[in-house]
């Protein structure tokens, strides 16, 4: 029973939005996908999937994505990410899909560990952050932190938390999201959003006070989910 993890997956089952124009490694990307999945996971292992999952616009656009995902062996937990428009009410998808589970503001025990998550934002930085941006920043911490307390008035000790958006600017700075993460002495951090060889290193890796923190974009970890613990 391990627990692994596999972020943006931009499944397009239902509407025209090819991932190959980003690159020639996208091509028949769900396929490399599932079929990397078959050959790794088993039903006792847990995927975490830390957004952009599908690219319909409504839950009955990404219901082919998601029974895709469903019919994959292993328990799934997802948050949301920025292209994930579909996601609109948190309790009725949890309702729907068998061992698949969202997080929005909560946590999902796996394997001794509570997992939490949100979307996170951009982090402040010198190329593009509005004011705008920053109401979300905060807001998005806020989010986060309602999943982190779920989590401790669990009483669990050992947190992973999921988020789309990488937890620093391109700079690696410091943010609320990290000191967050350190408050609550979070084990790691997995994220995904950044695509493509030029974008790849403006995330954070590797151990920062403590944390870890993992770059999982599928095209980054080569469509094959990575084993977490």
């Amino acid at each position: 029973m391990s627990i692994y993890a596999i972020g943006d997956l931009h499944l397009s089952g239902a509407v025209d939005k090819p991932m190959d124009k980003f690159g020639k490694n996208w091509e028949n990307h769900a396929q490399k996908i599932k079929m990397n999945w078959l050959e790794i996971i088993s039903d006792e292992d847990t995927v975490l999937i830390p957004g952009d999952i599908s690219w319909g616009m409504t839950l009955e656009e990404a219901d082919i994505d998601l029974q895709f995902i469903n019919e994959l062996p292993g328990r799934k937990i997802f948050i949301r990410g920025n292209h994930d428009y579909w996601w609109k009410s948190v309790t009725k998808l949890n309702t729907i899909y068998e061992n698949m589970y969202f997080i929005q503001n909560d946590f999902v025990p796996a394997e001794g560990f509570a997992v939490c998550g949100g979307r996170g934002w951009i982090c402040p930085n010198d190329i593009k952050f509005t004011a705008h941006d920053q109401k979300i920043y905060e807001r998005e911490e806020k989010r986060l932190r309602l999943s982190l307390q779920a989590a401790k008035r669990a009483k669990h000790e050992r947190i992973i938390v999921i988020m789309h958006y990488p937890p620093t600017n391109e700079n690696l700075e410091p943010s609320i999201f990290t000191h967050l993460f350190e408050e609550f002495k979070v084990e790691k951090v997995l994220y995904g959003h950044l695509h493509g060889k030029d974008s790849f290193n403006l995330g954070l890796q590797g151990i920062h006070n403590g944390i870890e923190y993992k770059l999982v974009s599928s095209d980054y970890i080569d469509f094959k989910p990575v084993l977490i613990c």
